[in-house]
């Protein structure tokens, strides 16, 4: 059976690397509708790869230029349009404004494919009760967050404890360095991230581990 995908955020690169994980399945997926920001370019060669019954535009003049041709809608007021025909939806929204795909998917109890963690960050008590809609599921497909998963999934299905779960970094301004290169870097280097500005607290944030006797802080 063919399993129909809408994706939210066609044009980033998890969008692009959905889209090539669903031509290398060779027609187990469909693609029913995309979701963009303003990538006209990109979005256009998606269309014509994919066909979707739907396109979602959040800049009005990218989408008034495509209503011409497909049925075109605004991302930001008609997210049920592009979630409705879908069994899957890949949320690769960057930022907050990923959280309206993550409630309509969970409302309409669909299984949600997550690499938007700022809907759980943001709004994690709001997110939570959709949960239990019936049919309503979140697979973690980012990086960090779906390595976590599988190793939870395995410690499961093995019926072993997990005890300690240690992510690593791979990429950011410190990537290719030297061992020594790496012995005189300090805070000011690790928050010149050459993608993303997300402040101190997340980009060099530290969690101590404790024994259970310490008190948190």
């Amino acid at each position: 059976m063919t399993v129909k995908v809408a994706l939210a955020g066609s044009t980033g690169s998890i969008g692009r690397q959905t889209l090539e994980v669903v031509a290398a399945a060779q027609g187990r997926y469909e693609v029913v509708a995309l979701a963009a920001s303003s990538n006209e370019e990109v979005l256009r060669a998606q269309i014509a790869a994919q066909r979707p019954r739907v396109v979602a535009v959040v800049d009005e003049a990218v989408r008034r230029r495509l209503a011409g041709e497909f049925t075109a809608v605004n991302f930001v007021d008609d997210v049920a349009d592009v979630v409705i025909d879908a069994d899957v939806v890949v949320n690769a929204v960057v930022g907050f404004a990923g959280l309206p795909v993550t409630l309509e998917t969970l409302r309409r109890g669909k299984r949600l494919a997550l690499a938007n963690k700022e809907s759980l960050i943001a709004a994690g008590p709001v997110v939570q009760p959709l949960r239990s809609t019936p049919g309503a599921s979140i697979v973690p497909i980012d990086s960090e967050h779906c390595a976590v998963h599988q190793c939870l999934r395995a410690s499961e299905s093995a019926h072993r404890e997990l005890h300690e779960l240690m992510l690593t970094a791979s990429g950011g301004p410190f990537r290719g360095m030297s061992r020594d290169e790496l012995a005189t870097v300090n805070i000011a280097d690790a928050l010149k991230h050459p993608t993303w500005s997300m402040g101190p607290k997340i980009t060099v944030g530290r969690w101590a581990r404790r024994s259970p006797s310490t008190p948190a802080r």
